[in-house]
């Protein structure tokens, strides 16, 4: 079924809506769910401050890599058939994580699990923007999708607080295993099948190169401190991760149908809600792995309470998310980002003065101010990477946002651990030495959102639309 047969009935189309905003779900939840175990995954398995990040960026680093050629290749083989499957990978290296018995186990379940989760996301999208073809029907539904991402991302220290004090950090895998059960039974009745009329094929060499770029250079960062900036495997990282981009980017551009369809930049929205994407997401990343380890390590409180001190930024994702939505789709995207990245440099400006001894309020406040921002970011950029490309690209298209918000989550990890001092954080207890040791992180965060605010005023111009014209019409 081409992309042009799919006439579903309002009720059915709200069905794949919910069906694909699951899918998402676990998604967004196994990228910062393990954020909140991190402590205790820390005392089970005698985890470093590195073994920690990798934990983490494990998932989101695969997840990054893999985005377009999913896309790509739901758009080819079918998209019902690829989500399903990466439901049922999900899920199994979500059981895996779970009965992982050391830090390495772990850490190659996450991989298997994103592996899973590539195949959900973008092609969970493409799904919507086949299925809603009236644009302010999308924009709706978008809003809905983003406000589930946003949420997943938000609630994640939220559940897993929950669940890493009732029952132990495994349980925070263990609840993938029957939502994505659920999931592949429900896409299997009511998901249309639909791909592409005119596929992309195959780029291999584009796709080795992501990997080897992306790995390297987050193993660059992530390893640095430990290994030392100046040493032979430190700087040969980091220069691989220099020579694949500088490789990729000629390569894809004589390419007929690359991988990374690179002309996309040219259009300035496009790029600019992939570049917002990439800095919110990265000042989520660090935000999440911080507060984590200052909650329960400084203040001393339990996995559950300090998920419960998330849940002002949860609250504030599912209140602006659907109201950005809704925004984007009566006065289009500049409003819901120009007020996210406001919100998002007042919060972290909070988090720069952070201490030991401040008081809660104080901390729940800048929470709240961060969960409002990142709300109301997330809708507008998934809206303007999709709704501007052409149909039958809609799965390489969604992949490109999606890989942008994963490569941000991504660095925003490995730069905070590698800025912060890695004793410190791990040994700095109710003192001044963890706050001190992560105040130059926050503000390499604040210089992120304050790039938000910019590529929001810059992108959402008369200019900047003129240009989205010009490159959708090359592209048909």
């Amino acid at each position: 079924m081409s992309v042009t047969d799919i006439n579903l009935t309002r009720r059915r189309r709200h069905l794949v809506l919910a069906i694909c905003s699951a899918g998402l779900l676990v998604v967004g939840l196994d990228a910062t769910i393990v954020n909140i175990a991190l402590p205790a995954i820390h005392r089970s398995l005698g985890s470093s401050l590195a073994g920690l990040q990798w934990t983490v960026d494990a998932y989101t680093l695969v997840l990054a890599s893999l985005l377009i050629l999913a896309g790509s290749t739901a758009d080819r083989v079918g998209r019902k058939r690829v989500f399903q499957l990466g439901l049922v990978v999900f899920s199994v290296g979500s059981l895996l994580c779970a009965l992982a018995p050391t830090e390495g186990a772990l850490i190659a379940a996450r991989v298997l699990q994103a592996i899973g989760g590539s195949m959900l996301s973008p092609v969970a999208m493409s799904i919507i923007r086949t299925v809603f073809v009236d644009p302010a029907e999308r924009a709706r539904a978008i809003g809905v999708y983003g406000a589930m991402f946003g949420l997943s991302i938000a609630l994640g220290p939220v559940l897993g607080g929950i669940l890493v004090d009732a029952v132990g950090w495994r349980a925070v895998f263990l609840v993938n295993v029957p939502v994505g059960a659920l999931a592949v039974l429900a896409a299997h009745r009511f998901v249309p099948e639909s791909r592409a009329d005119h596929p992309r094929r195959i780029d291999p060499v584009g796709q080795v190169l992501v990997i080897v770029g992306l790995a390297s250079l987050t193993y660059g960062i992530i390893e640095g401190p430990d290994h030392g900036w100046t040493s032979i495997d430190i700087v040969a990282s980091l220069a691989l991760a220099a020579l694949a981009l500088a490789v990729l980017i000629p390569y894809e551009l004589r390419r007929r149908e690359p991988l990374l369809e690179l002309r996309w930049f040219r259009s300035a929205p496009f790029s600019g809600a992939s570049a917002i994407a990439l800095c919110a997401f990265a000042a989520l990343g660090a935000f999440l792995f911080l507060n984590t380890l200052y909650l329960q390590d400084v203040r001393g409180l339990s996995p559950l309470r300090a998920g419960l001190c998330m849940l002002p930024m949860a609250a504030m994702v599912l209140i602006f998310a659907p109201l950005s939505g809704r925004l984007v789709g009566s006065r289009g995207p500049r409003p819901p980002l120009i007020a996210a990245g406001v919100a998002l440099i007042a919060a972290v400006a909070m988090l720069t003065q952070l201490q030991a001894d401040s008081s809660i309020a104080y901390v729940l406040i800048a929470y709240t101010v961060f969960g409002a921002g990142f709300g109301l970011v997330n809708p507008p950029i998934t809206n303007t990477a999709v709704s501007g490309m052409p149909a039958a690209q809609a799965g390489v298209a969604a992949a490109v946002a999606s890989t942008s918000r994963q490569v941000g989550l991504t660095l925003g990890v490995a730069l905070a651990g590698a800025i912060a001092d890695g004793s410190a954080v791990l040994n700095g207890g109710a003192t001044t030495g963890f706050t001190a040791a992560i105040r130059p992180a926050w503000w390499m965060i604040l210089g992120a959102v304050a790039a938000v605010l910019v590529l929001a005023i810059v992108s959402t111009t008369p200019w900047a639309e003129g240009t989205a014209r010009r490159t959708a019409e090359a592209s048909t």
